[in-house]
């Protein structure tokens, strides 16, 4: 089996695979300043999507040529099909206004057009006439966000199996069920992410009041809270906690939408019945209602995640001098974005200019991914049911993390680099 890296490797962002240059798992774009996309130039026929986050599913239009036949066919869950094709869409709007295009409406109707939705648990074959070989491939829930996936791939001529995590959460949150390592099957390779290698999360529960404590604080001194969030998932869980300790918080952006699409998918969801009453509460937003939303001490629940582009940058403009109120970062800033640099710099770039922001800046981890001790323990089991090389993909630490391997199992370990290629037999 042939496995490209066209993305993914020592950094977080762009995941994008190619396997035996026809199946492509993920095909996404780096959210730094100008995005960075996969390397190389690919016409694979299977694209794989894990789950409808930017850096895994972003670029799959840009895949879509003039002849529809000859665009690749498209294999996601239903929830992600339906987000993807909301992101691509917004992806367009962001690259008019930051001076980008990687593809057009026209390329979003094709990859609509060969979209094929796939259940957990259900096995397609792709068959020799078109690949070269027999394949089949399963997904398993990856426990991320709504939708996502593992992706267990077999190649039948060589009786080689590979296994591809995605992005993967063993704990269970608000929004979801963790993902079930006793599920996943055994294989020969396995490619897995490392976003939190080195790290454990904090106590969720003893997060979540922290995050509470500090936002009421807030509150009670006249300030606003300015809590940026992913518009997928990571709205949904911030939305539903809130709730929880009885918060009413402003919601801006395009974590509404992506609301509308979970409520058309309740069986991806944890806690449907929540999820729809923590939004029922809840204050919804356009440009016209942002004043009011400043106008008195509230929490505001907004895009962008990592503060590039998106409404979070209105606020920031209105409260950056306002020593009353608090950003408040609810997940990993990857370098390069503007999260990253209030984090490191208390600056934002906006419109081309630098905005010193003096309000209290603030990180929790509402992570959706593995930590520390849940990657080793998935690592672990997968070296005891015989897989022979580990590809640590997606992080910044995925050197140390191969290294741990080799030191602690005997298999081999690989570290690899955007644009290379290794052969497994």
């Amino acid at each position: 089996m042939k496995i490209k890296f066209l993305g993914g490797c020592e950094e977080i962002g762009r995941s994008a695979i190619l396997i035996d240059d026809n199946i492509v798992l993920d095909y996404g774009l780096r959210p730094s300043d100008p995005p960075e996309i996969p390397v190389g130039n690919i016409s694979p026929k299977s694209v794989i999507v894990s789950h409808a986050h930017l850096d895994h599913s972003g670029m799959v239009p840009s895949l879509m040529v003039n002849h529809r036949d000859l665009s690749p066919e498209v294999y996601v869950t239903s929830i992600t099909g339906d987000l993807a094709n909301l992101l691509s869409k917004d992806t367009i709007k962001v690259g008019k206004d930051q001076g980008f295009c990687f593809f057009n409406e026209n390329d979003i109707m094709k990859m609509r057009e060969n979209t094929h939705f796939v259940d957990y648990g259900e096995r397609i074959a792709l068959n020799r006439s078109d690949y070269g070989a027999d394949y089949e491939f399963e997904l398993f829930n990856a426990g991320h966000i709504p939708g996502s996936v593992s992706v267990h791939l077999k190649k039948e001529d060589e009786a080689i199996s590979l296994h591809y995590t995605g992005d993967i959460k063993i704990g269970e949150t608000r929004l979801m069920e963790g993902a079930s390592l006793a599920e996943m099957p055994s294989s020969d390779i396995l490619l897995v992410e490392s976003t939190y290698y080195g790290r454990d999360h904090q106590d969720r529960r003893e997060q979540e009041h922290e995050f509470i404590d500090s936002i009421k604080e807030t509150l009670y001194a006249g300030g606003t809270a300015i809590v940026p969030c992913f518009a997928v998932g990571r709205t949904q869980e911030i939305v539903m906690i809130l709730h929880s300790y009885g918060l009413t918080p402003y919601v801006d952006g395009m974590g509404l939408g992506v609301f509308r699409t979970f409520k058309n998918h309740p069986q991806f969801l944890k806690d449907a019945e929540g999820l729809n009453a923590a939004f029922s509460d809840a204050k919804f937003v356009n440009a016209r209602k942002r004043k009011k939303a400043v106008s008195e001490p509230s929490v505001i629940v907004t895009t962008a995640g990592m503060l590039n582009g998106g409404p979070v940058l209105y606020y920031l403009k209105k409260l950056h001098d306002d020593p009353k109120s608090k950003v408040l970062l609810t997940g990993y800033q990857i370098e390069g974005t503007n999260g990253r640099r209030l984090l490191e710099e208390r600056r934002v770039e906006t419109n081309g200019e630098m905005l010193k922001v003096d309000t209290c800046v603030e990180q929790y981890d509402f992570s959706a991914h593995a930590g520390d001790a849940e990657l080793k323990k998935l690592v672990s089991q997968f070296c005891g049911n015989g897989t022979e090389v580990i590809f640590p993909v997606h992080g910044e630490h995925t050197v140390e993390f191969a290294a741990w391997v080799k030191d602690n199992f005997e298999c081999d370990a690989i570290s690899p680099k955007v644009g290379e290629e290794y052969i497994v037999e």
